[in-house]
Formats: structure tokens, C-alpha cells, sequence
């Protein structure tokens, strides 16, 4: 099994049930491919490094996901849906080597 840390930040000036269900949609993405969630972080409202489409802060969420080797497709739906949506503003996904 290989596991990733998946981040993503969602724009501010949504309403907090439309940014949980952002958050929701996307986590559904992996759990729906048999992905294993170890953790799920909401990392609130915070400033970002630069500005990104205008906005200066956004609402963190990291992931951290176990996928085996046939699951790489959860990880591939979970970068294209990301990409996709334009709620989120950025997204990053890492392997993490054991």
C-alpha cells in the first residue's frame, strides 16, 4: 500500500456548508475507489503566501490517504476532479516513502 498526503485549498467567500461539501465530494472520491482515509485535517481559514485569483486567504484541508497499487486511480480522479473544480484554488498531492 502507498500513502499520500493530499492538500487542497478552497475559496474563501464560499459559505462554510458549501466548503464542507467540498471537502466531503472530494474525500468521497477516494473512499469510493477503496482508498483508506489515516486522517482527515481541516485546517481552517488561513493566509496564503501570495495572491491566487484574488484572494489572499483560504480554507486548508489535507487528506492523508492509503491507496494500494491497483487504487492509483483514486489518486488520478482525485487530481482531475481537483483540477476540474473551480472552487478549489490549488491542490498538491505527495507520496509519502515509509
Amino acid at each position: 500500500m502507498r500513502k499520500y498526503e493530499l492538500m487542497f485549498i478552497v475559496k474563501p467567500d464560499l459559505e462554510e456548508t458549501a466548503i464542507k461539501k467540498e471537502a466531503e465530494t472530494l474525500k468521497k472520491v477516494l473512499t469510493d475507489r477503496k482508498c483508506n482515509i489515516l486522517e482527515e485535517k481541516a485546517m481552517g481559514q488561513r493566509e496564503l503566501a501570495y495572491e491566487m485569483n484574488k484572494y489572499k486567504n483560504g480554507y486548508y484541508f489535507l487528506f492523508v490517504a492509503e491507496a494500494g497499487e491497483a487504487n492509483n486511480e483514486a489518486i488520478s480522479e482525485f487530481d482531475r476532479l481537483a483540477r476540474l473544480n473551480e472552487n478549489i484554488l490549488r491542490h498538491l498531492i505527495v507520496r509519502v516513502d515509509d
